[in-house]
């Protein structure tokens, strides 16, 4: 089983992002849940989001405490919240910043993120081209089954539909 913790702040689509995840996971023939932790904390307070992906039917109903893989939405959070904690010895952490750096020595990949999300969207919105960075560097998901699953979450919305393909292929490009 994979197990992913998704680090970000209130308003970033954290939660969208983990929803994604499973849903392509569903795609591409695996069993998923995603689920969301967070408090009454306003927009911009740091947030996780989770998501399981097994091959067989997943049953434990908990917080991931030992994850596989961390995804870092927003790089200022790595001075705010260990990030690492509970990461598994052989995991990995994708990080949205232009900046190496490699919290406490675990195997780390970085991609700009946020400048791909300002071209495309205007704005910082990073979530679906993070998990593009996970399709490049894991065999978890891949563009296809991605793909699938924006075009279900944001079903009825074009122009957000191709804007986020978009911005899922140029970080998975990038980091190929």
């Amino acid at each position: 089983m994979y197990e992913i913790r998704i680090h970000g702040r209130g308003g970033q689509g954290a939660v969208t992002a983990a929803q994604i995840l499973a849903i392509a996971a569903f795609y591409k023939g695996k069993k998923s849940q995603a689920f969301p932790r967070f408090g009454t904390e306003r927009r911009g307070a740091p947030v996780e989001s989770f998501t399981r992906i097994d091959t067989k039917t997943i049953l434990i109903r908990s917080a991931v405490y030992r994850p596989d893989i961390v995804i870092v939405l927003d790089p200022s959070l790595l001075s705010s919240v260990d990030v690492t904690k509970g990461l598994k010895k052989n995991g990995f952490i994708i990080i949205n910043s232009s900046k190496k750096t490699k919290p406490n020595g675990f195997t780390t990949y970085h991609v700009d993120a946020t400048a791909i999300a300002l071209k495309i969207f205007g704005r910082d919105i990073v979530n679906t081209a993070m998990l593009g960075a996970l399709a490049a560097v894991s065999d978890i998901i891949d563009l296809k089954s991605l793909n699938r699953a924006v075009e279900d979450r944001f079903a009825g919305r074009k122009g957000m539909i191709e804007k986020n393909k978009q911005a899922i292929k140029e970080v998975y490009e990038k980091l190929k």
